[in-house]
């Protein structure tokens, strides 16, 4: 049975608030960037999609399971078939290597980011306690 003890340090006040500072311009810097990151994503995505489509052609021979269905409406053939493949020869698809960060989520932090800067800012402490260390850690 593991026992958790409390940790109990003080903190520079300064080096609490430059931590802060720095969260909150990262915070601004990957909402900011986030736009051209989806796009980057997207047109790798899109490729993989193409390359994906090359490579089920290629492949074709190897199906089983072949289903299709016509819809007379907008004059469109769906088919559709599995291929049993090893995963060393399938195209990776992309990851985002990026966090989406929604609107609502980035107001949020950076509201809690500035009101803990500032409040910091205002103290004669040249030490921040552990339980005040502990409500700002989540940003460090």
């Amino acid at each position: 049975m593991a026992r958790s003890k409390a940790i109990n340090v003080k903190i520079q006040t300064v080096k609490v608030i430059n931590a802060l500072e720095a969260s909150l311009a990262k915070l601004e810097k990957d909402y900011l960037a986030q736009e051209a990151n989806e796009a980057k994503f997207q047109k790798a995505y899109k490729a993989w999609q193409k390359e994906i489509g090359k490579w089920a052609i290629a492949n074709f021979s190897k199906s089983e399971n072949l289903r299709t269905s016509y819809r007379s409406w907008n004059k469109t053939l769906n088919v559709d078939f599995d291929i049993i493949t090893e995963e060393s020869s399938f195209p990776v698809e992309p990851e985002k290597d990026f966090e989406v960060i929604h609107v609502s989520t980035y107001r949020e932090s950076k509201k809690e980011l500035s009101n803990a800067i500032r409040i910091l800012k205002m103290t004669d402490e040249e030490v921040v306690s552990t339980s005040t260390y502990n409500a700002v850690a989540e940003y460090l």
